[in-house]
């Protein structure tokens, strides 16, 4: 499902990722981790189509996501679900409105844009906050509606880029488990982390990086097995 063949970037002459290559099979859960500054997060923005390499190819689906137009990028991005630290969500918008929103903006039908917006609330348990404003949530249920917003297209890929950053440890391994039941549902799911109990308790695939490189690609491993 995803070919990353000698990826390559810098920024201010400093090279950030270097000739990274791996594939990820449609299915997987895969865990990509390493200390600050080893560039998960550059990696995730290429695979999002956030960012270029300079050299290097990300081929996923089919889609060569280097070399997409700003409008192949947008068609793209509806097929992935992507998950931020910082949530992103709109603070003037109820939980069900954030989730139905990514709908409405790709014009579907209001009867649709509902059944489907409950369905997902539904997947990620939040129901009962349906009518909730992000200032009421706690940093879990923020998360959970972010998660819920990413599922809304029903993507074969979700993409979570340090998702537990701003979660305290019971409420980021809750995260975790509804990672895993959304990854057996279907969905590959590629997460970025430095949360060493997540990655020890999910002993899913580990890539590791440093320095921009890949050092260690395990099957079924923990952070620092």
């Amino acid at each position: 499902m995803i070919t990353i063949s000698g990826v390559t970037k810098s920024y201010n002459q400093k090279r950030v990722l270097n000739n990274v290559s791996f594939k990820i099979n449609g299915g997987e859960f895969v865990s990509i981790i390493g200390p600050s500054g080893a560039g998960k997060t550059t990696l995730i923005h290429t695979l999002i189509g956030f960012e270029k390499p300079e050299f290097g190819m990300i081929e996923v689906d089919k889609f060569d996501v280097g070399k997409l137009s700003a409008k192949e990028i947008q068609k793209y991005r509806r097929m992935i679900g992507i998950v931020f630290q910082d949530f992103k969500l709109l603070p003037q918008k109820t939980v069900f409105e954030n989730v139905a929103f990514a709908l409405e903006v790709c014009g579907y039908p209001k009867k649709f844009i509902n059944q489907r917006t409950v369905d997902v609330l539904k997947i990620v348990e939040l129901e009962e906050q349906r009518n909730h404003f992000p200032h009421q949530l706690s940093g879990g249920e923020k998360q959970r509606t972010a998660i819920a917003r990413a599922l809304v297209h029903d993507p074969k890929l979700i993409i979570a880029n340090e998702p537990t950053g701003n979660l305290d440890p019971d409420s980021a391994m809750e995260l975790a488990k509804l990672l895993v039941k959304i990854n057996e549902s279907g969905a590959t799911v590629i997460l970025a982390t430095h949360n060493k109990p997540i990655v020890d308790f999910l002993q899913k695939r580990v890539i590791a990086l440093s320095k921009g490189k890949v050092v260690s690609d395990k099957k079924t491993a923990g952070y620092k097995d």
